[in-house]
């Protein structure tokens, strides 16, 4: 599985990133986590606000930090 943070850097963007690795690491999956820090890349994606979470390339949420609950939700979705 792997999941992507899409954002340049900002707080929101960290949080995001923190919170979807400790997530990851409580449900003791194998999953690689990624952050996409540059435009150009971040604009490969269709996303136009930040922070946002893609699941295996599809985007979860763009513009706000889910919950530890959601996170853990769209990543059993996809196992």
């Amino acid at each position: 599985m792997k999941i992507e943070i899409l954002g340049m850097g900002c707080p929101k963007c960290k949080k995001l990133a923190e919170i979807a690795s400790n997530t990851v690491k409580e449900l003791g999956i194998s999953a690689e986590v990624v952050k996409i820090e540059k435009i150009e890349d971040i604009m490969k994606y269709d996303v136009m606000i930040t922070p946002a979470l893609l699941i295996n390339g599809k985007v979860k949420v763009a513009g706000r930090i889910p919950s530890k609950e959601e996170i853990k939700n769209w990543i059993k979705e996809n196992k």
